[in-house]
């Protein structure tokens, strides 16, 4: 199936939790994916939808943004830790959804005890938010990009600290890690690239009132 980007608006929806939570929500929306969607061996990445012009993209949730951005898709659905990292001026970002909710936390062994007057290695998959964190307080840090068990470089000595999303923190605890500090609270927003906000605005506003009247009726 093609996408045929000059009639369909493409909408770019995170794998994993979030989309747990989306779907409920895109179901009150009255936005309602085709069965494929849901089939967890199909391979496909692009799907019809209830809406004739709308398609859906299942895409990894660090690359919604991306996708949105550079015009993959025209909306979608991303974190705020995700927005902030890339600081993607195409995009905007006009309703939090209110799922996904977590934050982003510095953490470190709990009998760390080394001067943090030297140079911290941080081990994270978001350098462009903790380099700026700390430079915010004077402290020059060299971040160690990892997308994935950053958990366990404190203890193999690779880094210092890590700066991780934390929800329920239990990946923390077993890993003998503290949260020290928290950067960020994280809930996830419908976003929309702005070159299609002026080309395809009015079947992008129908998608921000019905989300819109989802959130409404679920908080209701």
């Amino acid at each position: 199936m093609s996408a045929n980007r000059s009639e369909n608006i493409i909408m770019a929806v995170p794998k994993g939790r979030i989309l747990d939570e989306l779907v409920p929500l895109m179901k009150k929306a009255k936005i309602i994916p085709e069965k494929a969607f849901f089939d967890t061996k199909d391979r496909r990445l692009l799907f019809s939808s209830n809406i004739s012009w709308l398609k859906i993209i299942r895409v990894r949730s660090f690359d919604v943004a991306t996708f949105v951005a550079f015009g993959g898709a025209d909306i979608g659905v991303a974190g705020l830790d995700v927005l902030k990292e890339f600081n993607y001026p195409e995009l905007y970002m006009p309703i939090d959804l209110k799922i996904g909710t977590c934050h982003l936390s510095i953490a470190e062994l709990k009998n760390y005890n080394k001067d943090d007057n030297i140079q911290l290695k941080i081990a994270t998959k978001y350098p462009n938010i903790t380099n700026s964190y700390f430079a915010n307080k004077g402290i020059n840090v060299n971040c160690i990009k990892i997308n994935g068990a950053m958990e366990i470089a404190p203890n193999l000595e690779m880094a210092d600290k890590i700066v991780d999303l934390v929800s329920s923190g239990k990946t923390l605890l077993a890993n003998d890690l503290v949260e020290i500090e928290n950067i960020l609270n994280v809930t996830s927003h419908l976003v929309i690239n702005r070159t299609a906000f002026k080309t395809r605005s009015k079947n992008i506003r129908d998608i921000m009132v019905f989300f819109r009247e989802a959130l409404n009726e679920k908080n209701n």
